[in-house]
């Protein structure tokens, strides 16, 4: 056989092998998960721990010592504004204050006896008094004035005339005297002992309201309508001021008070909405306003505490539990936003890559430019347009230009 003719043929056996090489190796098609970009709007928030607190508290304390002689309540039942909690031993001061009621009644008929009693009797007398000093003043001086007229005339000696002088500035003395005592009885003595004996009528109310507040300091009324949440003491113990008997709580609102970092609390006003997640998942969230800001800053832990007020009628939210608090700040208007799988971010930066399929299933990469993260989406500043469709799923490390199947999400 020629030489050449076997080199033709060999040749041409390796090019028809190579030939169906390529034609059993087709290109991989890649399945994935899609998803569409889409247009939203992002709610801004900031989250902090917080911890649950009634809107109102108190312990119910006894303001006198006493033993307690009966409660009305137990922890865990809602009483009333007013309501009576306790009842404390209360006889000796009952007796005190009958006592202090009837010091009152004697004070009150002293008072009206002195006004129409034994003083116009004095002051009668002493009208009586003055009448016949003035009488005898005037016969003192009809006949001082005949004795002068007569000793002019020498019809007497000196000595009678010295005499009825006398007699005069001894009724004139008697007089004054006499006018001086109705004045004072009718304008100092009657309003001095008047005077006394309303003190006392006023002392005696004193004595009896003072009974009267022991007594009601026997009975501890809540402060306000809530719960009994702390029960301290029973009958037969000694109920003294400073020693709690019950712990009463107002939980129909209660305040979340979150601690927010110093860095974020720039963001918050009073009067934005916030809702409270409890750390227990069996019980619901709830929703308020923020109410308070604090001006300081805690020094230790760099944060400032917040207060979220919400409302708690069915009683849901108990004292101190614990969860996060969500503030919700400011709202970015109709963003673009991917689900946060779709983004490569690059490390340490807001930067990354997307791969878009086309409508030929063929995936392309992207890069992008993210702005916040919030609830599993990413908002896309720059690289994304609304609509299209990126890899959420199967995208890592995918080349450029790969085709690919779509298995799930959105086609």
């Amino acid at each position: 056989m020629d030489y050449r003719y076997c080199v033709l043929v060999l040749s041409a056996a390796i090019l028809i092998g190579c030939s169906h090489a390529e034609e059993a190796a087709p290109k991989p098609v890649v399945a994935v998960k899609v998803a569409r970009v889409e247009v939203q709007n992002i709610q801004l928030s900031v989250t902090a721990p917080g911890t649950i607190f009634p809107r109102e508290q108190a312990n119910v304390s006894a303001r006198i010592t006493a033993p307690i002689r009966s409660l009305n309540v137990k922890k865990g039942d809602t009483v009333s504004a007013g309501q009576t909690l306790v009842v404390l031993e209360n006889r000796d001061v009952r007796a005190q204050r009958e006592e202090a009621a009837a010091a009152l009644t004697d004070a009150q008929a002293s008072l009206q006896k002195t006004q129409s009693g034994t003083l116009p009797t004095d002051i009668e007398r002493a009208r009586g008094q003055l009448a016949s000093a003035e009488a005898a003043l005037n016969q003192a001086q009809k006949i001082y004035g005949r004795r002068s007229e007569l000793f002019k005339q020498g019809a007497i000696p000196e000595r009678e005339l010295l005499v009825s002088q006398t007699d005069l500035a001894k009724a004139r003395t008697d007089f004054d005297v006499a006018k001086k005592s109705l004045d004072l009885l009718q304008n100092q003595s009657g309003e001095r002992d008047i005077a006394i004996a309303r003190a006392h009528v006023e002392q005696a109310k004193a004595r009896l309201d003072q009974a009267s507040a022991q007594l009601a300091f026997t009975d501890l009324r809540s402060p306000f309508a809530g719960t009994v949440t702390e029960q301290f003491q029973y009958p037969g113990d000694m109920a003294q001021p400073g020693s709690p008997t019950f712990t009463i709580m107002d939980l129909a609102v209660v305040t979340a008070r979150a601690q927010v970092p110093e860095a974020q609390v720039g963001e918050l006003r009073l009067g934005q909405a916030c809702t409270f997640a409890p750390s227990d998942a069996n019980t619901s969230a709830a929703s308020g306003r923020v109410m308070v800001i604090n001006k300081a800053v805690d020094p230790a832990r760099r944060t400032v505490e917040v207060w979220c007020e919400m409302q708690n009628t069915a009683r849901t939210l108990r004292a101190s539990v614990f969860g996060q608090v969500t503030f919700q700040t400011r709202t970015l208007a109709n963003s673009t936003v991917v689900p946060v799988a779709a983004v490569q971010f690059n490390e340490g930066t807001r930067t990354g890559s997307a791969m878009v399929v086309d409508g030929k299933n063929v995936a392309h990469k992207r890069d992008v430019e993210a702005g916040v993260t919030i609830g599993g989406m990413v908002e896309i500043k720059q690289g994304l347009k609304p609509g299209e469709t990126v890899v959420v799923e199967g995208g890592y490390s995918l080349p450029d230009g790969t085709e690919v199947k779509v298995s799930g999400g959105a086609g």
